[in-house]
């Protein structure tokens, strides 16, 4: 179980910096410290993130909603706002705290977009708030990595499985919410067949699915690294020994074949009419405009 505290944030809301080419966020916002889904693979335990007893105690920013009022009204630009790339807002604490839903309301109100990045169907709750913020823009995109839930339950023991995700996001593009899959992190001899990575295409497109951004592959350092080691060893007996043959101390640790899965991947979305790719929602300035070239990688 963990251990959940109140904190207050002296700041809240954070510019991007530079262009955002994968998610399109011009602002992030962390409303939780520490994360319940307790993912194997999180970089989020990494040292450089200094978040000690990353998923025993979840410390929820309880002045979020003031710190957002405050910060809204006097950015210059009103652009799309991500949350949940250092932990996940839809964590089960949210069902109780209601944390996320009032900072979306909140959201809404001064007019700007959000793009939600989760693992729980606990995100369906708020589709009535996200359709409203869908006049501007509102994005909901589901990590789902593994058409298994079996193995999703391994990698994400504290999250809902895949086959609830898939559901959550039929139900959201039903409520006029667009959807993507994060298609990320991709771990080596466990996630990279093309069985498993074309599943994932197929069930997305059944769900109206927009968008999948992938990343094959996954990052490693320190604290993360030992982390995720050990749950190989305890969960995949063997494995561990290949990772480090072949990774060493690497940060990026792209699946063995990379380039021709990534091909097949893309290949396969396009004739689903998928995108592998998106561009921001609100337009960006000239100079901005220039530094999107089309795909070409």
């Amino acid at each position: 179980m963990s251990t959940i505290r109140p904190i207050r944030a002296k700041t809240l809301v954070s510019r991007v910096g530079g262009i955002d080419t994968w998610f399109g966020l011009d602002y992030g916002i962390n409303l939780y410290r520490g994360c319940q889904h307790r993912c194997i693979y999180c970089d989020s335990r990494s040292l450089c993130y200094e978040i000690d007893a990353f998923d025993e105690e979840i410390l929820y920013k309880e002045n979020a909603v003031e710190r957002l009022e405050d910060e809204l009204p006097r950015k210059r630009r009103k652009g799309i706002i991500g949350t949940g790339s250092m932990n996940d807002p839809y964590m089960p604490a949210e069902a109780s705290i209601g944390l996320t839903r009032r900072a979306l309301e909140t959201i809404r109100r001064h007019g700007f977009g959000v793009h939600v990045i989760t693992k729980s169907d606990l995100v369906v709750r708020d589709a009535d708030i996200l359709a409203r913020i869908a006049r501007v823009a509102a994005v909901v995109s589901l990590t789902i990595t593994t058409a298994d839930d079996t193995l999703s339950r391994k990698l994400e023991p504290g999250a809902p499985p895949s086959s609830a995700r898939f559901r959550a996001l039929a139900e959201l593009a039903k409520a006029g919410v667009e959807t993507r899959v994060a298609l990320m992190p991709v771990l080596p001899w466990l996630e990279d067949s093309w069985e498993n990575v074309s599943a994932i295409v197929e069930r997305a497109d059944q769900c109206g699915v927009q968008a999948i951004i992938a990343s094959f592959g996954l990052s490693q350092r320190d604290r993360q690294r030992a982390y995720f080691h050990d749950r190989l060893d305890e969960l995949f007996p063997g494995l561990r020994k290949r990772y480090e043959r072949r990774y060493r101390d690497q940060y990026e640790c792209p699946v063995p074949g990379a380039g021709t899965l990534r091909q097949r991947f893309r290949d396969l979305c396009a004739k689903r009419g998928i995108a592998t790719w998106v561009r921001p929602h609100l337009a960006p300035t000239a100079e901005q405009a220039s530094l999107f070239p089309e795909e070409t990688t």
